[in-house]
Formats: C-alpha cells, structure tokens, sequence
C-alpha cells in the first residue's frame, strides 16, 4: 500500500521523455492470439496492467517472457483455454480485448464481466452485435459474456459511436474472418491505428485506419509473427503538458507526436501557455492562464482521459470554466478531492464550472481512478504545503515510473510503504496534510 508525498507548489522543469502506450500496448499483446509464431514487441510500458494482460495471456496457453522492462516476447504456439475468469478480468477493463481475438482463433470465447475504472457505463454491446452480424452466436450471462462461431463471416458494421475497445475487438476478429468487414464510424485514436500496424506487419489486410471506415479482409490462416515497437502514450504526454502549465513551469515533452494532441495544444495556447512543438516533441511553458471552456469527444476531439488533468489545470486559470463530459457520466470523481485542496468548482449535470484562479492547500486525498489520480497529482503540485494521496496503484497501472519522472523535473516527491520501516512518518499520517 503505496502513498505519494507531495511538496510544492513546484513549477517543473526540464525534458521528461515520454514511455509506451498503455491503451496501444494491450490490443496489440492480445493479437498474440491470431497467431502460433511469435510476436515480439518494444516499447511497452512498465506499468500494472501490463502484468495483468500477461497473467490472463498465460492462463490461455500463451508463452509470455518479459525480455526487460519495456519488450515482451509472446508466442500462442496453441491457445489452452477460451475462458478467462473474474479473478483476472477484475483488474482491468482491457480484459474484454481478447474476445475478438479468442474468437477468431479458436471459435469460442467466455470472458467474465471486466472490471477497471468506475467512470461510468461502458456498455459493450456494440462489440457483441458487431460479433453476431459476423455471424457469431453471442451469450450474456450474469457474470460473463460468451461467444461461439466456427468461422466467422465478413460484414458491414456500422457503429453507433465510435468505440475504441469496439473497434479493436471487431478488427481482431475480422482478420481471420471470411470475406470482407466494413466498420463505419471507427474509432479514431492513435492507438488504434497502432494495432493495425501491427497486424499489417503480421500480414493481416487492413485499409482505413486512422479514418471512420475501415475494411479488412479476412484470411483463411493464421496470421505470422512480427516485431513491433509500441506507439509513445499521448495521454501521458497530456498529463505532463497539463502539469507544466498548471505550475507556471517549463517543460520539454519529449518521445511524442504533437499530431496525436493538436486538440490540447489549441486549448493550452487560447489558455495562455507557450507551447512550441517539434518533430517529435512539445515545449509547454505556463504564463498567466485565463479560462477555456472544453467538451470531451472521441478522437480528434478532446480526450475524456484528459479531462481530469485539464479541471486541475482550470482551477489556475482567471475566469470561469465550463468543463464538459460528452462520453462517460461518472467522470468527476476527481472533484470532491480537488475540493479539498481548496478548488472551487461545482457539478452540474455533466458539466464541471471550475473559478480560478485559487491558491491551493495541501489536502490528503484518495485516488479513485487512474486519470482523476493524474489530476490530484498536478493540484498537489500547485498546492502550498505537503500533499498524501493514498491508491497510488490506480496510477501504477497507467503511468511509468510517475515519482521518478516528476522528480526528474525538479518535483518534491517520494512513494512511501506506509507498511514499511524507511520512514517513520509513513506509519502515522493521520491529519499530517500540510507544512
């Protein structure tokens, strides 16, 4: 049980480099499962829900060897079982990737209701009707989800929205399918176009990609090995590029694709940060921020795993902001913390009005999901005085090495074992919040 302790308030500096794509690096592991060569990949990221994608490949059958800590080597010379349970699929919602790419393998498929973020509903039913119009007979029972077709058929499949994991699903499904799949109002994002490059190199055919139709015809075998290199992650690059401007800091973002966040570029500009991009990186520098209102929308709009992060930035912003959150309904959770910490913001409906700018106080908080903990981290950076924030787990499962990375940019902070004996004052922090 892991806490972070933050001093500030801290304006970062320096060149932090940014590491693989959580959200590229879990479809593309489960693509292992559309072929008995082996799939090596670069870049992964060295975080929680890495493991637990590797745990459930290796009670399938996969052979899963870590290489060093960012390449894997994953070979489903034969896939042992189609059944992944609760007791791994609890740990994270991109549980729900191998259903298409069991399916198309072995013809069959049970996988047990994922867990992860509580964000709000994310219902799957598009991933299922995208399976039965492909010829699939798709069960939900109270605890999980089955599938079973011999051999799926091609088909056009026309998304309501334009779901990422939907998306990767029916592409990974497809490519071994018979004839040809259409799916209209594709997701967008990088990462998915990152999972059709891989499966290109593993000689799938795919065209499409990165626009809202994409096709792909089916093969009558499995697909062969390849090595491929993770795409960089731009929600943490994101994350970082919030953290500068929110502390007036000055900050090079670097291993990244300015393309992949030109929508967070535009608002930090209109908020007042100096933002200089290069080939494959992004200056940020804070100046006096005034407010921006935004809207989440999937991909190129606005990032709903940027939201969070962009509320903290707001509460240093002159003005009024109206946040807005198009995609989940349970996508505030990071407010009543940022309250806390003295932030004046309040909910209405779906929409969050944040006032600043506020001087921040040091608060103890619990992190209750990945991307609200990134937003509590930054309001402990602006903060006067010495943050704790419990569930640091919820951020090891989507961040690389956060502590170390922020300290490397000038950042006071340290992970303690509240169990442990390093530091006396971990094993009583009872209304220990400030200086």
């Amino acid at each position: 049980m892991d806490l972070l302790r933050i001093s500030g308030p801290t304006p970062l500096q320096g060149t932090v480099s940014i590491s693989g794509s959580k959200n590229a690096a879990l479809p593309v592991m489960a693509a292992s499962l559309l072929t008995d060569q082996v799939l090596e990949l670069r870049n992964v990221p060295d975080i929680e829900d890495i493991e637990a994608m590797a745990s459930m490949l290796r009670h399938l059958g996969v052979a899963v060897d870590r290489l060093s800590p960012s390449s894997w080597r994953l070979h489903a010379a034969e896939v042992r079982s189609v059944e992944v349970g609760a007791d791994l699929t609890r740990r994270m919602r991109g549980s729900f990737l191998l259903l298409g790419a069991l399916i198309a393998r072995t013809g069959e498929a049970a996988i047990a209701k994922p867990g992860g973020d509580d964000i709000g509903m994310r219902r799957v039913e598009q991933h299922l009707e995208g399976l039965r119009l492909m010829g699939a007979r798709v069960e939900e029972r109270a605890d999980m989800y089955a599938a079973h077709a011999p051999r799926l058929r091609g088909a056009r499949i026309d998304l309501d929205i334009p779901t990422v994991t939907g998306t990767e699903n029916l592409i990974m499904a497809a490519v071994l399918a018979e004839g040809i799949t259409v799916i209209a109002n594709a997701a967008r994002e990088p990462h998915v176009f990152d999972l059709v490059r891989c499966l290109v190199g593993m000689g799938a055919h795919i065209a499409g990609a990165g626009s809202e139709l994409i096709v792909i015809e089916g093969q009558s075998g499995l697909l062969h090995g390849t090595s491929h290199g993770v795409t960089t992650d731009y929600i943490e690059a994101g994350t970082y590029m919030a953290a500068a401007a929110a502390t007036g800091g000055d900050v090079v973002v670097d291993r990244m694709r300015p393309s992949d966040v030109r929508w967070l570029i535009n608002k930090l500009r209109s908020a007042g940060a100096d933002v200089v991009e290069g080939a494959s990186q992004v200056r940020v520098r804070g100046g006096r921020l005034r407010s921006v209102d935004v809207t989440t929308w999937p991909h190129p709009g606005f990032a709903t795993d940027l939201q969070p992060q962009y509320c903290a930035l707001m509460t240093q912003a002159s003005g009024t902001s109206i946040v807005s959150e198009a995609l989940y309904e349970n996508r505030f959770r990071h407010v009543p913390a940022l309250l806390d910490f003295g932030a004046r913001i309040s909910v209405e409906g779906r929409s969050a009005i944040v006032e600043g700018p506020v001087a921040l106080h040091a608060a103890r908080a619990t992190v209750p999901d990945i991307r609200s903990g990134a937003a509590l981290v930054i309001a402990a950076l602006c903060a006067h005085g010495t943050t704790h924030l419990d569930g640091v787990y919820h951020l090891d499962r989507g961040y690389e090495a956060l502590d170390e990375k922020l300290r490397g940019l000038g950042a006071d902070v340290q992970r303690i074992s509240v169990d442990g004996d390093s530091d006396p004052a971990a094993r009583d922090l009872s209304g220990v919040v400030g200086d």
